[in-house]
């Protein structure tokens, strides 16, 4: 699926809620479903910087495509890092590299976050932006 495909997915399943309270409550239960980061890469190297929380991801380039795991020890915080792993994990850099996640403004996310972790979200977008822009370069 690409990108944008997945974001759609997201849009929609968001959209069969009406309060913020189930929003989170969804978010919480998917980050149940994270792809979980193997305990010895919870290093300080896969640590987030700028979040309130500790969030770890690690990723792997296989086959011209880049695949990410994550934890956190918060529960909304690993719903989040859950969400941006599902649009970007298995993508290409370069469709990492060109594609914003517009998924966030859409469902509201962002204007529904606490300051410190909308800046932690930027933090994990950051991050995930530069694993697959390090491997964009790393192939040329």
């Amino acid at each position: 699926m690409t990108i944008q495909e997945i974001e759609q997915q997201i849009i929609d399943e968001f959209a069969n809620f009406d309060e913020w309270i189930d929003k989170y409550a969804y978010i919480i239960d998917l980050g149940k479903e994270c792809p979980v980061i193997d305990e010895k890469d919870k290093t300080e190297a896969n640590l987030i910087k700028g979040c309130q929380s500790r969030v770890w991801v690690s990723c792997e380039y296989r086959e011209g495509k880049v695949f990410f795991k994550a934890d956190s020890d918060a529960v909304i915080t690993k719903g989040i890092i859950s969400l941006l792993i599902r649009v970007y994990s298995g993508q290409t850099p370069q469709d990492i590299l060109g594609n914003e996640p517009v998924f966030i403004d859409q469902i509201g996310l962002k204007e529904h976050l606490s300051p410190t972790r909308s800046n932690g979200l930027t933090s994990m977008l950051k991050q995930i932006k530069m694993y697959a822009l390090a491997f964009s370069l790393k192939k040329n």
